[in-house]
């Protein structure tokens, strides 16, 4: 866990130098709302496979080599089949479906961020292809218990913020352009190692591995439940939207900053827990719910000590981070206000990552797909109250109230298993 931290932080610390440079040469103009409209729709299905794979793949993993090993080439051949398949047909929804969208009034965009998002949408489709490749073998990396996938994470902001230096000027290209760039450099940064440890196969288009019944079994149920769960972050902006120009900037980057906040402590949780709670399970170790119990509490506790101080150190953060060149001080003040509503949801998150863990080691994916699901009605409850009464605010806040539904209901759920 220590590692995973120490690699997580330095990717996020790698992700904020890159907003840092964003915000330099753009501030909160329109051309930052129509990228992260444009990339966050793209993103969506590639985050969700990468979600559903990193639950379900890594326990498989782990039972695969517990009994059944030689099983494992043949299928990492027909997943990797399975995978360009998938990205292939992403990548053209996404170029033909964004085309049509940008096409309509109804995103809630003004008409220049519009008119910018529409020219930005064709090479960013690219990035769906290369997004599911980079997603399956990052799951691998994670299933190997090598997780230096972590720290390779910040290869893509790196080489954004190396584009933005190296191309000066007021246009958007080099922030699309370094996107695929970035993209493409995170793919060869994976496959290099994974092909000198003969952990890539040449794909194959069947499915004749036996290991196919338990993965779908799996997959589809943990896909609905994720692709609902993830649909929070495309409403969040869709609301955003409606909200003026410049607010999708503004509520980006307030995430940025609790980004820095989660990636140092969520993703090391999740990625060592999983691992270790899987293999426990196949191991039929019986202490793994004391353990975990443990950890919700004490990571709660974290989360509660880390919203405080966070609270406290927010306009300081906003100011070192961001206030420079097109980003002002008002900027900051704007920014610094939705980050503070956002940071309520730190302790609900940090805890019911260790549940996720633990429900996914069990193989309980309709119960984590159920909350997910669930998890949608929530957040669009939260957004049709708070949104009206706070503004962006209320978009920040409730992510929060969905986190603790989230917790309460996984927790009741782990207790009643093990009960």
């Amino acid at each position: 866990m220590a590692w995973i931290a120490l690699f997580a932080f330095l990717g996020k610390l790698a992700g904020a130098a890159k907003e840092m440079a964003i915000a330099y040469r753009y501030g909160l103009g329109e051309e930052v709302d129509a990228y992260l409209f444009v990339f966050n729709l793209i993103n969506w299905p590639v985050s969700v496979w990468f979600s559903v794979l990193t639950v379900v793949l890594v326990p498989l993993a782990a039972r695969i080599q517990q009994g059944a090993q030689a099983d494992l080439s043949g299928f990492r051949s027909e997943l990797l089949g399975l995978t360009l398949m998938l990205g292939v047909a992403l990548g053209l929804i996404s170029w033909f479906g964004l085309t049509a969208l940008f096409n309509s009034s109804w995103t809630g965009l003004t008409p220049e961020t519009r008119v910018l998002a529409s020219v930005m949408a064709p090479p960013l489709a690219l990035m769906a292809g290369l997004g599911v490749l980079i997603s399956l073998f990052s799951a691998w990396m994670l299933a190997a218990a090598r997780h230096t996938n972590t720290l390779l994470e910040s290869v893509p902001a790196l080489v954004i913020l190396a584009a933005l230096f190296a191309f000066p000027g007021s246009g958007t290209e080099p922030l699309v352009w370094g996107t695929l760039a970035g993209y493409a450099a995170h793919l060869a940064s994976l496959v290099l190692p994974l092909w000198r440890q003969e952990r890539i196969q040449a794909p194959q288009y069947t499915q004749t591995s036996p290991q196919w019944t338990p993965f779908w079994q799996g997959f589809t149920i943990m896909l609905a439940g994720q692709a609902l769960m993830s649909l929070t972050g495309i409403l969040d902006q869709f609301f955003a939207a409606h909200q003026g120009a410049g607010a999708i900037a503004t509520l980006s980057y307030a995430n940025r900053v609790l980004a820095l906040l989660l990636g140092m402590g969520a993703m090391a949780v999740s990625r060592a827990t999983l691992p270790v709670f899987s293999r426990a399970q196949a191991q039929g170790d019986t202490a793994v719910y004391q353990i975990a119990m443990r950890w919700v509490v004490l990571l709660f506790g974290l989360g509660v000590f880390a919203m405080l101080v966070s609270w406290l150190l927010a306009p300081l953060g906003v100011r070192l981070l961001f206030e420079r060149g097109a980003f002002t001080a008002q900027d900051s003040a704007r920014v610094v206000e939705v980050l503070r509503y956002g940071l309520t949801q730190l302790p609900f998150y940090f805890a019911g990552i260790v549940l996720v863990s633990l429900l996914a080691s069990q193989g309980r994916h309709r119960l984590i797909a159920a909350v997910a699901s669930a998890n949608l009605v929530v957040k669009l409850l939260g957004l049709a109250i708070l949104t009206p009464l706070l503004g962006i605010n209320g978009i920040a806040l409730s992510t929060s109230l969905m986190y603790l539904f989230t917790l309460l209901i996984l927790g009741l759920g782990a207790r009643v298993k093990q009960t």
